[in-house]
């Protein structure tokens, strides 16, 4: 069967040499940096602080271990073997199955979508990154930061340059190349993440009363779990793991495709799945600590980090700096991402069209700065229409679709695809997925089962608990 699979793989290469990364960190660190992004720093945290602390982060590591791991290797091995973006990657793989093309063409869309308000997120922790550098924050109380908050959704112009720029910059390292351009800078991203993240989780713990934050944060409650809901809670801890690693539309399939065979996948996804948990564990270490320390409550949502937090940092000495590198960490981590997933719209659109790497960069630039408009314009001159009901925007619809629908839904593609006969196939994911040094999957049926059966269910667990969430009140 490792034959057979080698057999694919080379398949996947006739059309020219593959490019590869150049070291193991490199692989590591790109794909890390497509998970850990504002899903990590700024949804985890508030998540953690919602659903009551420590049994919330317990139930997240446990379900990143169940859920979201054995389809991270399932999206690595099928890169690998095909050698392909997920645009072709199914025609590689079965080109006899055409059916599993659709799949394909979802997650290319998903990863279009996702950059249509990813990009947009992005220029603002940009923009508030040089605002409180400048000190434009200095002075003011909650309610002004509010205002200002208000008034930046409100300027079309000033939210579409950061956004403009934030696609320029990612189209820039793309066609620079993947060993000099994208694996280079993004080595340089995750140094500076990981080292701003040590720095603010030491100023936030040595605050005055953190210690109530580091209890209430890892520290389980379970009166609060009872109060709220043992299964609420597991269902939002599954929904946050599977959703942290960006599975289900090829956004790691793509560093699969970069990589070579001297290493096992299990052990290389258990590397990216711990630096991907670290930084989320991190980052509430970060904000909780700062929020009990300050008595603030910190389960109070997306306001916490542009609303809430600028005032804590006036209140700190030298709140002006450590403020900036908080927005510094902020925009780092959501560069990782926009890096990664142009990255793979650009692997897609190189594999539908045959262009190369700087012309498919210079179209998919050109296509993103325009895709984008409309959740830029969601938040002010199209601000009436309101398409998931009142107080809804653009940004909430293509989260909605990318979240709730083709991401679990594009798991449980990965889990069926790999695991039966009807798709790829176990025997061959399995001998993909254990070629190289380093830990292997369980041959048992157990496991068989458990990822051909249980995992798709749990998957689909998280997609009807996300539609039931929005469309039950």
């Amino acid at each position: 069967m490792r034959e057979a699979s080698g057999e694919v793989g080379a398949a996947g290469c006739g059309r020219g040499a593959r490019e590869r990364l150049s070291s193991r960190l490199g692989f590591i660190f790109l794909s890390a940096g497509c998970a850990i992004g504002l899903g990590n720093v700024w949804r985890f945290p508030y998540v953690a602080g919602k659903y009551g602390g420590g049994c919330f982060v317990l139930l997240y590591i446990v379900s990143l271990l169940l859920l979201g791991l054995p389809i991270l290797v399932m999206e690595f091995a099928a890169g690998r073997a095909a050698r392909r973006s997920i645009a072709k990657m199914h025609s590689a793989l079965v080109p006899d199955r055409r059916a599993w093309r659709v799949h394909g063409a979802c997650g290319f869309v998903a990863n279009l979508v996702l950059m249509m308000f990813y990009t947009v997120v992005t220029g603002w922790m940009v923009i508030y990154f040089f605002r409180m550098a400048a000190g434009r924050f200095a002075g003011l109380g909650s309610q002004e930061i509010g205002a200002a908050f208000g008034a930046m959704l409100g300027d079309p112009h000033a939210m579409y340059a950061a956004t403009a720029a934030v696609v320029a910059s990612a189209a820039a390292v793309c066609a620079i190349g993947l060993q000099k351009g994208v694996e280079r800078v993004s080595k340089a991203l995750m140094a500076c993440l990981l080292s701003l993240i040590f720095v603010l989780a030491v100023r936030s713990l040595m605050l005055p009363g953190a210690g109530r934050g580091v209890a209430f944060y890892l520290v389980s409650d379970f009166a609060a779990v009872r109060e709220i809901g043992f299964a609420r809670v597991a269902v939002e801890a599954m929904n946050q793991s599977f959703f942290s690693l960006s599975l289900g539309i090829g956004s790691m399939a793509i560093f699969g495709s970069y990589l070579d065979r001297s290493r096992a996948l299990l052990g290389e996804a258990a590397n990216v799945a711990f630096l991907d948990t670290g930084v989320a564990v991190a980052a509430g270490l970060i904000i909780i600590p700062a929020c009990f320390a300050f008595g603030i409550e910190p389960g109070q949502g997306p306001g916490l980090v542009f609303v809430t937090l600028p005032n804590v940092f006036n209140s700190m000495p030298l709140g002006r700096l450590w403020g900036s590198l908080f927005f510094l960490f902020m925009s780092f981590a959501a560069l990782t991402t926009v890096l990664a997933v142009f990255e793979n719209v650009v692997a897609c659109a190189m594999d539908y069209t045959g262009l190369g790497r700087r012309r498919a960069c210079l179209a998919c630039g050109a296509a993103l700065a325009a895709l984008s408009l409309p959740c830029v314009l969601g938040f002010n001159v199209w601000s009436s229409f309101e398409p998931l009901g009142a107080g809804t925007c653009v940004l909430d619809l293509e989260d909605f679709v990318v979240s709730n629908w083709l991401l679990p839904l594009g798991g449980i593609a990965f889990a069926l695809f790999c695991s039966h006969r009807f798709g790829w196939g176990w025997s061959r994911f399995v001998a993909e997925s254990d070629e190289g040094e380093g830990i292997r999957l369980p041959r048992s049926a157990a496991v068989r089962v458990y990822c051909g059966y249980v995992l798709p269910a749990l998957v689909f667990v998280v997609f009807a608990a996300g539609l039931w969430e929005r469309f039950s009140k």
